[in-house]
């Protein structure tokens, strides 16, 4: 690729030297942050060539392509870096081993939107703030009592956050002007304030919210949030509450009635861990997605739907699921091998390993795995895992996969975690929204900062369609047919 040129005595320049061999012409492109921009190779351009077709442009300017933004960076951010390569993942310069370890998960949601850990009363600020705003409106109940029994809760949560939009006119540019949230880039004060009250919202109800979808599957009544607990026992209240007295241990014989429900403290410490591990990734699918969407300066509640609808996708959300139904099918520790051998052959998918980001080892499985024995040690182990740790080793110690860097990720870990604590495979995707809202919003937030100011995000194509061509009257046509050509034809059911 690169040719290493003769070492001369000279200081460093921070700039890429391009020779555009189709006119001999040379550019030098600023390098910054260790990047180039893009648009600087608009202005390399040259006649037309005899295989060029009009449609190329090329008197326009190069375009680049990068299918599937494999080296594209599209923001400068100061929430989240990733080091794929060695194993590395920072919230705001802060190690997610010292996070987990040490913090909550909403002094990590604060530390994400507003860039410093909190002081103690600004956190018990943010904190009021995020869980009294976790009341719905009582025609919610209506909302979702209108989806069918078994309608999968991602396609409630999605419908709900757009839903929520309906309510806050004041957080929506369209009804009040464009510059409705960029003024804050400014430090408008007012347009401050209305920001961080769609946040608390979006934040506080995202509990509410993926208990509803949940309880519609069980046929309950919603709950209402509870008061004294924290976010992880208040989600996990939601869920479970059955009645104002009920409670899931026996009774002492000193107070032989019983008590108000409370979430076991280990199960509510490691889904708050869980929540800190799935806050943010960087520029992941869904938080491109809310970005993409949010530049168009809609509510907030709708770009938040638009991140749901693209982490509901089975390439982002629903690789910890993807485990479960592995393992399940893997069946016992003695199948691991035959199973690993049909992986080799391109027969089977090999789930919770590997990563689009990490060449090594998720930083994050080594927490996960923690918890993991923490949880079983109160619900009990998984019948599946030894077989997960039947595969895990041996994964590991085969080099056809160490030498692809195949290494568990969060995924392996959470599914069987979750299992554990009673969630149906379905809900798994809800518990990766319901974090990751606080990431979404921190870097829409950023963006509505930017003091360049928001500007549409409409990347560019390379369109390899047919030429200019006259319209065919019917009865000249020759019709095109195949699979993939023409309409299918569909059986209808009613």
């Amino acid at each position: 690729m690169g040719q290493e040129t003769p070492k001369a005595k000279h200081a460093r320049n921070d700039s890429l030297v391009v020779i555009d061999n189709r006119t001999g012409k040379q550019y030098s492109v600023p390098i910054t942050h260790n990047s180039v921009p893009a648009t600087f190779f608009k202005f390399i351009r040259a006649p037309a060539g005899p295989d060029d077709r009009p449609e190329d442009e090329a008197e326009r300017g190069l375009r680049v392509a990068d299918r599937g933004f494999l080296n594209t960076a599209v923001i400068e951010s100061a929430i989240t870096y990733i080091d794929g390569e060695r194993g590395i993942l920072r919230y705001r310069g802060y190690p997610i081993e010292q996070l987990a370890e040490k913090s909550t998960f909403l002094e990590c949601a604060y530390l994400l939107i507003y860039g410093a850990l909190p002081a103690r009363s600004q956190l018990s600020h943010f904190e009021r703030e995020v869980l009294l705003h976790g009341i719905m409106h009582a025609d919610a109940t209506k909302f979702f009592g209108s989806f069918r029994y078994d309608a999968h809760p991602m396609a409630m949560l999605t419908s709900a956050f757009a839903y929520l939009g309906s309510y806050y006119g004041e957080a929506n540019p369209s009804l009040q002007g464009q510059t409705l949230f960029t003024k804050c880039a400014k430090g408008d004060p007012e347009a401050l304030q209305n920001m961080d009250k769609q946040i608390y919202r979006l934040i506080g109800k995202a509990i509410t919210l993926a208990a509803m979808a949940y309880r519609v599957r069980q046929g309950r009544e919603f709950v209402v949030p509870p008061t004294g607990m924290s976010y992880a026992e208040s989600f996990l209240y939601q869920l479970d509450h059955l009645s104002p007295t009920d409670s899931f241990s026996a009774s002492s014989s000193a107070s032989p009635s019983p008590s108000p429900y409370k979430p076991h403290p280990v199960l509510a410490r490691a889904l708050d861990i869980l929540f800190i591990l799935h806050a943010d990734h960087e520029m992941n699918a869904s938080s491109t997605t809310v970005l993409q969407t949010g530049s168009s300066l809609p509510d907030p509640y709708s770009a938040v739907a638009a991140g749901c609808a693209s982490l509901y996708g089975p390439l982002h959300g629903g690789a910890n699921e993807a485990v479960i139904r592995m393992l399940v099918s893997i069946g016992s520790p003695n199948n691991v091998p035959t199973f690993l051998a049909a992986v080799k052959r391109r027969e089977k998918v090999l789930s919770g390993f590997g990563h689009r980001v990490y060449k090594t080892s998720d930083p994050r499985s080594f927490i996960i795995r923690k918890i993991a024995d923490e949880v079983f040690a109160v619900t009990g182990p998984d019948p599946l895992l030894d077989t997960a740790m039947a595969l895990h080793d041996a994964a590991l110690k085969d080099d056809y996969f160490v030498s692809r860097k195949l290494a568990p990720n969060v995924d392996f870990w959470s599914g069987l975690i979750y299992r554990a604590m009673g969630f149906p495979m379905d809900f798994f995707p809800v518990l990766f929204v319901v974090p990751r809202i606080v990431g979404w919003v921190a870097h829409w937030r950023q963006m509505m900062l930017s003091p360049e100011g928001v500007k549409i995000w409409r990347p560019r194509q390379i369109y390899v369609g047919p030429s200019e061509r006259s319209y065919v009257p019917f009865d000249e046509r020759e019709a095109v047919q195949g699979p993939g050509k023409e309409p299918s034809i569909v059986i209808h059911s009613g």
